[in-house]
């Protein structure tokens, strides 16, 4: 019997990539799906959504219409993922070509729904913590480990807790397994995911050892074979003294870490309800860079969220300045469905976020130039896992800065020590040292 194709497409975070791998791990020891690369030849199209932000959901019916033109006579489509959880049954009443429509709290009812024709699986209360998922990986370098589902924050732009549900840590035991199995089939690095991972052992399903995010780091830290540990995201409020002291000590915890600011306004943080002040932020990335000088920051900044003044943008400009990130994601505000502040009606001129938005990112963009050059010329140890194709081999170092040399396959899985001969914002050029 020839195997069925199975064309996957994910948006979004590193939770949604390993969601993804998920439902391939169990169509494909439990349906005989294998992967394929383009819609065309698929016996099934899945599309992983994300919903944080407004233009990815408008994007996805006009990427279902071209999948629906483009897909064999009697191929499926799943619509999956955050979208999926919060549109659910409208989604096939928009699009009545799409076969089923599976929640982000759902992922294990892959192989279940893929038989029942419209079938809609969007609660937000399944508990998937102590599901044993088949095995599959995108990458053997590296091992995307979920440690919690869901999100107890409350945060008044956000929609993930209404299409994710309420937090649950996944047993610290079955983490370090998975952790061991990744080691065992050559996994050097391990990704350690979550909305929050440093509020890690809130709450458990059923009993367990009640643990919290330093001791986790410091039991998969213990697993022979990972040398490298890397984390997302932490929040700001759970950023306590033993975790930051675990962080700097630790020489498996790479020294890169993402801070999510949102805003510099400690009024609009607080509208945000985000749960800290522009001080305590700021106290936080002072204790970073004091402990861990060479530490790596990225951050998250929302422009525009309703009621910003001009001196509440300012003071985003003002900790951004000096918190001096090395990599910035920032946005203009986008009112999500079911989240408070979409009934905000303090809202900011759409020029005027925009004006916002190019000032933040030009100032950070100068920033980065700066930064950039201080690179050349210096020695990093890089962790390499893609094969490029037009002859180099990229990784990154321990402190997260992407750089590639030329080079073969025989580097993958590989730590090396790179030169930096070419800087440029988005990744560094190198050559070996010792070539």
């Amino acid at each position: 019997m020839p195997v069925k194709k199975l064309f996957i497409e994910t948006l979004g975070c590193a939770m949604n990539v390993r969601d993804s791998e998920h439902m391939i791990a169990e169509l494909s020891q439990k349906e005989d799906y294998a992967l394929c690369d383009t819609a065309e030849e698929a016996d099934l199209i899945l599309i992983n959504t994300c919903s944080v932000r407004e233009k990815p959901v408008h994007k996805l019916f006009s990427e279902l219409g071209a999948f629906n033109k483009k897909k064999k006579a009697d191929a499926k489509i799943g619509v999956c993922g955050c979208t999926a959880s919060h549109l659910g049954e409208e989604i096939i009443k928009k699009a009545p070509y799409v076969n089923f429509v599976l929640g982000a709290r759902n992922v294990s009812k892959i192989t279940d729904v893929l038989h029942r024709d419209k079938a809609v699986e969007t609660e937000i209360d399944y508990d998937e913590s102590q599901f044993a998922f088949s095995e599959f990986r995108s990458s053997p370098w590296k091992a995307f480990i979920n440690i919690s589902i869901g999100c107890d924050k409350q945060c008044t732009f956000c929609i993930v807790p209404k299409t994710r549900g309420d937090e649950i840590s996944i047993p610290a035991d079955l983490i370090v397994k998975e952790a061991e199995k990744a080691a065992a089939t050559g996994a050097k690095e391990i990704f350690l995911l979550g909305q929050n991972v440093n509020n890690y052992g809130r709450r458990f399903s059923g009993e367990h050892e009640k643990i919290n995010f330093t001791e986790l780091l410091r039991r998969v830290s213990a697993v022979e074979g990972i040398e490298r540990i890397r984390f997302t995201s932490p929040h700001p409020f759970h950023m306590d003294d033993e975790f930051i002291g675990e962080f700097a000590s630790n020489p498996k915890i790479c020294k890169s870490i993402h801070v999510p600011l949102q805003s510099g306004s400690t009024p609009i943080l607080k509208a945000m309800k985000r749960g800290y002040t522009k001080e305590w932020f700021l106290n936080r990335i002072e204790k970073l860079r004091t402990m861990v000088p060479d530490v790596s920051i990225s951050t998250d900044v929302i422009v525009a969220f309703p009621g910003e003044s001009e001196a509440d943008f300012e003071e985003t400009m003002e900790v951004v300045r000096k918190s001096s990130f090395e990599q910035m994601f920032s946005f203009k505000y986008s009112p999500r469905p079911l989240t408070e502040a979409a009934e905000y009606s303090e809202t900011v001129d759409p020029e005027v976020a925009s004006e916002r938005l190019m000032r933040l990112q030009s100032m950070h963009d100068a920033m980065l130039d700066e930064k950039c050059k201080a690179y050349l010329g210096r020695t990093f140890t890089v962790y390499f896992e893609e094969l490029r194709s037009d002859g180099y081999v990229a990784g990154r170092s321990d402190n997260n800065i992407l750089i590639k040399v030329k080079g073969s396959e025989e580097l993958l899985g590989q730590f090396a020590d790179v030169r930096i001969t070419q800087t440029y914002r988005m990744g560094q050029v190198g050559e070996l040292v010792g070539e």
